[in-house]
């Protein structure tokens, strides 16, 4: 996603960070997004401010174990030498916006060509939206960034701004056929592959994951599938994020990784799945079965035990909250939130979070080794950390399930199931069905 440069390259020695800011009236965010050429990045998240990213002042990226640390130490660079008037609001300071590979070992070619095994952008041109209230923020990096140059820039974008509309949604595309990558008998090898692991002590659980390859009869939109990720999904995280290639990866996912704001971070186990149910009694009848399944309440706890032992050493005061049931369209889901106190930057939270068992597995190194070993195709983005931090190193990141990588006329489709010792392979085939219906329906 945006500019190219190598792995671990850092970002220029000597630059100066310039960065202003300017209130928008009656410019809502949903406008700005539909008429924007080819923005690098879109975000939004419940209770914190939307963001949406047009231009590149900077960029990093990072490959490897050490990808989270490298994202934060070049990010440091460019923050240290930031030109800003103090009296900014909050929601409106320049951040860097992006996600890194699941695997520390990523080939980034096929669907996932421009996605680097890190890849954050510092907007040119960021809009962030709070309440009724959008904020237009300019930045530029560079020896030649001058708070002059930034004021030309606000003034041009802000004229523009405001003849932004959000105007009609368009019809889908369509998707005119569908392939899954993995058959199903495939998919019962894999589920008995990990079930023996499980059975042998080597494993506790393991989350085997699919891709689905949809053709689509129209132009993919962006604007229009966000719009309506966002009126079926509102209490969703919402991302996008576009590739050198004109690839943008999108989605709408339940899971937050971490939030972190100021000394306090909150994150949470979602884990266990059912369906929906077609009238209010099954639906009651699915979610009391969720609740009370052992074998729904064991995936669960292992997510929530391996969360907070994950925390060890980051994190104090940890307070577990009560078990909840997520309802969302077209499944439910166990979650237990968690919170604490931490003094350290939301990227290392990150690293110390990712994968979670919901995603990966138990014990980790296992789980991953099975995942790799196992799957037939490449992960890349999908269920790894995505989101956004600033230079205080408060940030949110949300895991990338609910998700799909899409071109002009294709869209590659991604979902997964935790497998644990008594997992029914077609039972876990049907499930995954279900997690592909929120971007097929806002394809077709």
């Amino acid at each position: 996603m945006g500019t190219r440069r190598n792995a671990q390259e850092s970002v220029p020695a000597g630059g100066r960070l310039v960065s202003r800011t300017r209130r928008l009236d009656d410019t809502p965010l949903a406008a700005l997004v539909r008429t924007a050429e080819r923005p690098h990045a879109v975000w939004t998240a419940p209770d914190e401010p939307a963001l949406l990213a047009r231009g590149a002042a900077a960029f990093v990226t990072a490959s490897g174990t050490d990808r989270f640390a490298s994202v934060r130490e070049q990010a440091a660079t460019v923050f240290a030498s930031i030109d800003r008037p103090d009296a900014a609001p909050r929601a409106a300071r320049p951040r860097f916006v992006g996600g890194f590979s699941f695997h520390d070992r990523h080939d980034a070619t096929g669907v996932w060509d421009g996605f680097p095994g890190a890849g954050f952008v510092l907007p040119h041109v960021q809009f962030t939206a709070t309440g009724d209230t959008t904020y237009l923020t300019v930045n530029e990096y560079g020896a030649d960034a001058t708070p002059a140059s930034v004021n030309r820039t606000l003034d041009t974008v802000a004229a523009d701004a405001r003849d932004a509309t959000r105007g009609e949604l368009d019809a889908p595309p369509g998707v005119r056929e569908t392939e899954r990558t993995t058959d199903r008998e495939t998919w019962r090898d894999q589920v008995e592959q990990v079930v023996e692991r499980i059975d042998s002590g080597d494993l506790e659980k393991a989350v085997l994951a699919q891709s689905l390859r949809a053709e689509l009869d129209g132009a993919f939109s962006l604007p229009d599938a966000f719009d309506r990720l966002g009126d079926a999904y509102p209490d969703c995280f919402r991302f996008a994020f576009r590739a050198n290639g004109g690839r943008t990866f999108f989605g709408a996912t339940p899971e937050r990784l971490v939030t972190r704001h100021g000394g306090r971070l909150e994150t949470g186990a979602l884990a266990s799945t059912v369906p929906r149910g077609d009238t209010p009694a099954e639906d009651d009848a699915l979610e009391a079965d969720l609740s009370s399944s052992e074998k729904y309440q064991h995936e669960h706890q292992l997510v929530a035990d391996s969360i907070r032992a994950q925390l060890d050493g980051h994190a104090r005061n940890v307070v577990t909250g009560d078990q909840q049931v997520r309802k969302l369209a077209t499944v439910q889901h166990l979650f237990t939130p968690i919170s604490a106190d931490t003094d350290e930057h939301v990227l290392d939270l990150v690293a110390a979070l990712h994968p979670t068992p919901a995603v990966g597995g138990l014990p980790p190194d296992a789980a991953l080794d099975a995942i790799r070993e196992i799957e037939t195709f490449d992960r890349g983005w999908y269920a790894a950390p995505v989101g956004w931090f600033d230079a205080n190193g408060d940030g949110t990141f949300a895991v990338a399930i609910r998700s799909a990588v899409a071109d002009d006329r294709a869209a590659t489709l991604f979902a997964g199931n935790g497998i644990v010792a008594d997992s029914d392979p077609d039972a876990e085939w049907e499930e995954v069905l279900l997690k592909y219906r929120p971007v097929l329906d806002a394809l077709e």
